[in-house]
């Protein structure tokens, strides 16, 4: 078994100024439909809730970066960022990595920046 970590942070002023100078061609690159329509829907808030899930797949990226190689990447969009029905944040790969058993994730932000935090644990 092996356990890796990956952490992001990013101000959520730059995100709102991708989504607000490239609008729809930024959040499609990025973003699944899930993801913009839970961030559509917090309204004043929204651009808090597209940090996080961005600075979610960062950090997903970062700790599943070990499994990939030049034959097997994954794209912005292969990882999602749900809620379970409790809100909590969970990550669905949408392209399989098969050494992976489970991943977890932990989401913050505040008025000025978003956070998150993934550990994933592979059967390797």
């Amino acid at each position: 078994m092996k356990i890796t970590c990956g952490t992001d942070i990013i101000e959520i002023n730059r995100i709102q100024e991708s989504i607000e100078t490239l609008e729809e061609k930024f959040i499609n690159k990025i973003y699944t439909e899930k993801e913009i329509e839970y961030c559509e829907s917090k309204k004043a808030q929204k651009y808090q809730h597209y940090a996080a899930r961005f600075a979610a797949k960062e950090a997903v990226f970062k700790a599943v970066s070990i499994y990939l190689n030049d034959k097997y990447s994954i794209t912005w969009k292969d990882a999602e960022i749900i809620n379970d029905k409790n809100g909590r944040p969970k990550v669905r790969l949408l392209k399989k990595i098969k050494q992976i058993e489970s991943i977890d994730i932990s989401i913050s932000h505040c008025k000025e920046y978003a956070v998150a935090n993934v550990i994933v644990v592979a059967n390797i």
